[in-house]
């Protein structure tokens, strides 16, 4: 047996189409969601309102506890919570049960933000989704979910 012999399980490169692989189908909708949701909610970031929506659900979080149900690393969440602090939406305070935790809250323009922008967000979902069936959205939700 030759050492120039190919892997016989190993895939055809000329088979790979970049079109029909998931990581740019997935690229390709998060752009679309990203230009819809820019040109209706344009004084947050998608990921400043996810923030924004959990501490309205939540309450009085540690700054920690709020990153990581956002799926944010430390430092993406410092950002965010500086950010939303400047623009007045949440308030930090340190933890009265621990001295080295921050707690994160809505302010009350925060609380009326969200409360104002919710409807906006369900516009963005459907406009996202718009070519997709109503069983189609649900599919795509539950496969997403399960990535």
């Amino acid at each position: 047996m030759s050492d120039t012999t190919s892997d016989t399980n190993s895939p055809d490169p000329s088979a790979y189409v970049l079109e029909d692989q998931i990581g740019f189908l997935l690229r390709l909708a998060n752009q679309r969601h990203l230009e819809i949701f820019a040109a209706a909610l344009q004084d947050v970031t998608p990921t400043q309102f996810a923030t924004l929506v959990k501490l309205h659900q939540l309450g009085v979080m540690s700054q920690n506890h709020l990153g990581r149900l956002v799926a944010m690393d430390a430092a993406t969440t410092n950002g965010v919570v500086t950010r939303l602090r400047k623009k007045g939406l949440i308030q930090t305070q340190a933890s009265t049960s621990d001295l080295r935790r921050l707690d994160v809250s809505l302010t009350a323009e925060g609380e009326a933000f969200v409360l104002a922008a919710i409807p906006t967000a369900f516009e963005v979902s459907a406009k996202t989704t718009s070519t997709l069936t109503a069983r189609e959205v649900s599919q795509l939700l539950a496969l997403l979910a399960k990535l």
